[in-house]
């Protein structure tokens, strides 16, 4: 029966691949996000090399790359993954280790990849894609004043109503001591230095719960991207936390009279990682080394509002502002690696919160039951 398992499993992989055989596969995440990658570097690098590539869509994780892997019918090259499966898949040697200054190309101005990157990478296993922003946003139709800083997101007392947050802790434990004062550090070091103490953890959570039962508060959690601006936009809240693209999008592809609060912010992720032994190791590293180059990855913002992970990628788009694909809105001020955009911000350590997100995500659970 196992034997006949792995049979199908690898005819099935061998099927999926029959009209792309000589084709790069790139796994990612489907959507907006996958139709930017597509259209903003992995069109013009097949053009340029001479190499098809293949977008499909997966669910995250390392599952069905191990499945192919021990299949012995690897049909993937390269796969979008988050911080810790680089780390997990280099580890178990799945994913290509990389040289970063020999297998990437440096900036315009000749400064090696790994200085042109935003931030050092998780593993020797990733590349960075881009990074988007955990920020909030206020709707300037319902609320009095102009909120600027993420302690004006705690001030009801300035600015009443209702706040939209995320359901779990991630973030908001950072964003409570940052609206309390702890000053960020280099990418946010001393925020996690103090979330690293219980006093620090309980500091936080009674930042949210002052929040959530204060009578000119109040919140409402939200689950799903979409929630935080159509809670703004049906007034059911003053301000939101979520992703700056959602927020971008309800502006900009809809015309809700939505603005954005950047300081304070926290950067999320996003990576690639080049799979051992795929069908098409060789030219996956081409393609790779070119798709997140500095125009590449610039080009994906024509169709997005995440950054790029090259930091020489925002003077390309400078240059050629309007940059984005209505060919009338400049983005770089809606980069959430823009200068202006960066004075006061956090990486999310997604190593943190591998170590400590269970305990954290109890005593999350246990203060939001007590509201």
């Amino acid at each position: 029966m196992k034997k006949l398992s792995k049979l199908l499993l690898t005819l099935t992989f061998a099927l999926s691949i029959t009209s792309s055989a000589f084709a790069v596969v790139v796994a990612s995440w489907g959507g907006a996000y996958t139709e930017s990658q597509k259209l903003g570097y992995g069109d013009p690098t097949a053009a340029a090399l001479g190499v098809p590539i293949d977008w499909v869509d997966y669910s995250g994780g390392l599952s069905e790359i191990k499945a192919q892997k021990e299949a012995g019918a690897i049909v993937w090259d390269i796969i979008d993954v988050f911080a810790s499966d680089t780390i997990t898949g280099c580890d178990e040697g799945i994913f290509v280790e990389f040289d970063f200054d020999k297998d990437f190309p440096p900036a315009p101005d000749g400064t090696p990849a790994s200085k042109d990157f935003f931030t050092s990478m998780p593993s020797k296993c990733a590349v960075g894609n881009i990074l988007y922003s955990w920020n909030y946003a206020y709707n300037s139709n319902n609320v009095k004043g102009t909120p600027k800083t993420i302690k004006d997101f705690f001030n009801t007392k300035k600015f009443p109503g209702k706040r939209a947050i995320y359901k779990s802790a991630l973030t908001n434990l950072e964003i409570a001591l940052a609206a309390d004062g702890v000053k960020a550090g280099k990418g946010g070091a001393k925020i996690y230095k103090a979330l690293n103490t219980e006093k620090g953890v309980q500091r936080a959570l009674d930042k949210i719960k002052k929040l959530c039962t204060d009578p000119k508060g109040g919140c409402v959690f939200w689950a799903s991207g979409s929630q935080g601006p159509e809670l703004l936009m049906s007034g059911e809240v003053v301000m939101a936390t979520g992703w700056n693209g959602r927020f971008f999008n309800a502006t900009i592809g809809e015309g809700a009279p939505i603005v954005q609060v950047w300081d304070g912010q926290g950067l999320d992720y996003e990576y690639f990682a080049l799979v051992k032994g795929g069908p098409n190791e060789s030219d996956a590293k081409k393609a790779l080394a070119m798709m997140t180059n500095t125009e590449m990855l610039a080009g994906s913002a024509k169709y997005i509002a995440y950054a790029p992970w090259r930091k020489s990628s925002i003077a390309v788009m400078e240059a050629g502002e309007p940059w984005y694909k209505d060919g009338k809105t400049n983005m770089v001020p809606h980069m959430p690696t823009a200068p202006q955009n960066l004075k006061n911000y956090f990486l999310v350590d997604a190593e943190f919160w591998s170590d400590n997100g269970t305990e954290l995500g109890e005593k999350w659970e246990a203060m939001k039951a007590g509201l």
